[in-house]
């Protein structure tokens, strides 16, 4: 039994798309240490594999990490068989908010030294030693104290797209720049409420114990992310002060919490928050792209690639030979290529 995929992408995409079975997006994650994370990970392919589960997954010593698509009539198995596994008994399992069901087209399981690249020397304060975690509710009391900071602890092309209300939103490209900038950003402020949130709450489990590790007293974390944070605003009835879309990392790229808008297309600058990849695969730059400028550059970030995509497979090989662009994905929308680029700010409201 093969433990990785083997089918060309390009193929697992068109089946995808073609396949009338609803699918269901799920995320959770854990720190948790694992003696053997290779061991783990194996066991845990075939497990997911043979459930038709897709997705991406992170495992490491110290957790696991995963964002997955699960056929919607084995969703109980799934879940049975996730929590038969000793250490994710009971886990929450977060259900995306808006889902088409094509989130992922191949299942993946990558052991890497840490999930979710922080920069931090574990050894060095107590990881366990977290901030409050609060539920929607509690956040939003805590949100409308003078007292409280609330700081997105995300990157910028997450933030630029949805954010929560007055939220800090700091202009960085990974997580390991966050913590740096939060400290700067905060270090006259410890007497503050510190209330930080993330996607699914994974980023701020690490970010919380390392802002009490280095002096602050009151670090709050939004339980679940905006995902949960979502739903519980939604079946509550109560105020939702987020606004605008949830960045997601798989296929979506965003799913629209509000109708806000609060992004411009990269291109033209008219209001739009949908991200996509440049086509050409030479380049794979995410950005953001209306409707109008899609058709205009066939998908891609300029005129350069959309040039590029109309040559012969042949040409483009050759023209990328040897050169490895395909991080350029990771500039998220910084590229000299892109007009319309996100305005630093430090405080966002609405």
């Amino acid at each position: 039994m093969a433990l990785y995929n083997r089918v060309n992408g390009r193929l697992l995409k068109e089946k995808l798309t073609l396949s009338p079975a609803n699918r269901v997006t799920v995320s959770f994650y854990k720190y948790h240490h694992i003696l053997d994370p290779k061991e783990f990970r194996d066991e845990l392919y075939k497990g997911l594999q043979s459930l038709e589960v897709l997705g991406r997954i992170y495992v490491s010593t110290e957790g696991i990490n995963a964002q997955v698509s699960v056929p919607e009539k084995s969703y109980n198995d799934f879940r049975n068989f996730i929590y038969s596994i000793s250490f994710l008994n009971s886990i929450r399992l977060n259900l995306a908010v808006q889902d088409d069901g094509k989130s992922f087209f191949k299942l993946k399981i990558l052991v890497r030294k840490k999930i979710v690249a922080d920069g931090l020397d574990d050894s060095t304060f107590d990881v366990t030693n977290t901030g409050v975690h609060v539920n929607a509710r509690e956040f939003n009391a805590l949100a409308d104290d003078e007292n409280t900071i609330i700081v997105d602890m995300r990157n910028h092309y997450e933030s630029e797209v949805g954010h929560f209300k007055n939220a800090i939103c700091p202009n960085v490209d990974t997580f390991r720049e966050e913590l740096k900038a939060v400290e700067d950003i905060m270090k006259d402020k410890k007497d503050k409420n510190l209330l930080m949130y993330c996607t699914g709450g994974i980023r701020c489990e690490k970010a919380s114990a390392w802002m009490k590790h280095i002096g602050f007293k009151n670090v709050f974390q939004l339980d679940g992310g905006i995902i949960e944070y979502a739903r519980q605003s939604r079946d509550l009835g109560i105020e939702n002060k987020f606004i605008g879309k949830n960045f997601v990392f798989d296929e979506r790229l965003g799913e629209r919490i509000t109708d806000d808008i609060i992004a411009v297309c990269h291109q033209c600058g008219h209001p739009c928050d949908d991200h996509t990849n440049c086509k050409n695969d030479g380049c794979h730059l995410l950005f953001i792209q209306c409707k109008a400028c899609r058709e205009k550059y066939d998908g891609c970030c300029s005129d350069e690639c959309k040039e590029i995509l109309t040559m012969p497979i042949e040409r483009q090989l050759e023209i990328r030979k040897g050169i490895n662009k395909g991080r350029q994905v990771f500039k998220k929308g910084r590229s000299a290529n892109i007009q319309f680029k996100a305005v630093a700010s430090k405080r966002h409201s609405a």
